[in-house]
């Protein structure tokens, strides 16, 4: 008997133990245009500047905040989320501006735009894993149900992880006749959870789609891909320029800061809003998430360094996935509008706005949240955000 023969158990019980929702890995056809791609080397997608993917330091240290009874107390709600209780009814007329953005909870956005309906990375189950009685469980209630929402012309996922990526949800938009605007290898999960392939636009970094006269151009992202035992990193990773007749927004998906930012906005801005990741950032993983301060730099960027359009907070507040309090990006994120001069929106979840129009702009978590502190806040007459290098910004060597 060979070594191999002992292996061939233990992957046998691997691959059983990989259930529907790890999805399924790119083959074929798709696989060959994959490694086509430029920003396939080496076997892996390659992020546009160097990333650490995985956790730096020690990791008993990072147990030890994590798991900390007062700390654990402080990265969860005190009382109920307050989720704006009209969804429905608000979404049943259509923009009067043409633009209106519904944040419905983490990084998932119902855009309507020129009359088209997108959804963004919709995670509408209750744990963002592959597991029902594991992993992180939402934090507050969806807004309203997938089958409230009503049609959808394009569902855009930015990547594969679980709060992005979410079976459930996916089975139900398959089972209605919206397209799939998804990055390279992706569409291997849907493909697999019952999306037929004439329903998908697969596409690497800059590359476009048009739907219903939408344009839709997955544009790159520092990041990382993954949903098995086994991280091949053979998905991509995208955030996603999307252009109507009047109006262009922006969802950068998960990402850390790069200076990829002013050529997205070079090439595709300004932006009417941009949706920017500002939560789930930990020094223990600096360069695949960005802090709120961070994310304001890249909304200006974006914007041509300058003040511009409206930022909605994206990947906070749904679920605890970092060590940081959980109001903390919310609260971090006003105080960098205030200090740039940048127009903010702060809905709660379900709360549609307009970014032409009035914007929400209560400090709605400090009622269910612990006080915090605001060790981000540089004394007064510093430098504004626009001009602060980004050292001076990231909390990251101050905690």
């Amino acid at each position: 008997m060979t070594g191999a023969d002992y292996l061939l158990p233990f992957r046998t019980k691997l691959r059983s133990m990989r259930t529907e929702s790890f999805g399924a890995d790119p083959a074929g056809a798709r696989m060959e245009r994959i490694r086509r791609s430029p920003h396939f080397v080496d076997g892996v997608f390659q992020n546009p500047v160097g990333a650490r993917t995985r956790p730096s330091g020690s990791t008993v240290e990072f147990a030890k905040i994590y798991f900390h009874k007062e700390q654990r107390a402080r990265r969860t709600p005190t009382g109920t989320v307050p989720v704006h209780a009209t969804t429905l009814a608000d979404l049943a007329a259509p923009p009067a501006t043409g633009l209106r953005l519904t944040w419905m909870g983490h990084s998932s956005v119902l855009a309507d735009i020129d009359g088209r309906r997108i959804l963004f990375d919709p995670v509408w189950g209750e744990r963002c894993s592959p597991f029902p009685f594991a992993g992180p469980k939402r934090l507050h209630p969806t807004p309203l149900s997938l089958a409230a929402l009503g049609p959808v012309d394009v569902v855009v996922i930015s990547h594969d992880h679980y709060d992005h990526l979410d079976l459930p949800t996916i089975r139900a938009l398959a089972g209605t006749d919206t397209v799939f605007a998804v990055p390279l290898g992706v569409g291997a999960h849907l493909e697999r959870w019952g999306v037929p392939p004439s329903r998908m636009h697969e596409l690497d970094w800059n590359e476009t789609a048009t739907v219903a006269g939408i344009s839709l151009t997955a544009t790159p992202a520092r990041h990382f891909c993954g949903r098995g035992l086994r991280n091949q990193q053979h998905t991509l990773w995208a955030s996603w320029v999307v252009t109507g007749p009047d109006h262009r927004i922006y969802h950068s998906g998960d990402t850390g800061y790069f200076p990829g930012f002013r050529d997205i906005g070079a090439e595709h801005g300004p932006f009417d809003a941009t949706m920017i990741q500002i939560g789930a950032y930990s020094e223990y993983w600096p360069d695949i998430h960005m802090t709120p301060a961070e994310g304001m730099r890249a909304h200006l960027d974006l914007q041509g360094g300058r003040p511009h359009g409206v930022l909605l907070p994206i990947h906070w507040g749904t679920f605890n996935l970092a060590p940081h309090p959980w109001a903390e990006p919310g609260e971090w994120t006003k105080d960098a509008g205030e200090e740039a001069g940048q127009a903010v929106a702060f809905p709660r979840p379900g709360e549609p706005f307009e970014p032409a129009g009035k914007l929400p702009a209560e400090a709605w978590w400090r009622a269910v949240s612990q006080p915090i502190a605001h060790p981000w806040r540089r004394p007064r007459g510093a430098e504004s955000v626009a001009e602060t290098s980004r050292g001076d910004m990231d909390l990251a060597g101050e905690r």
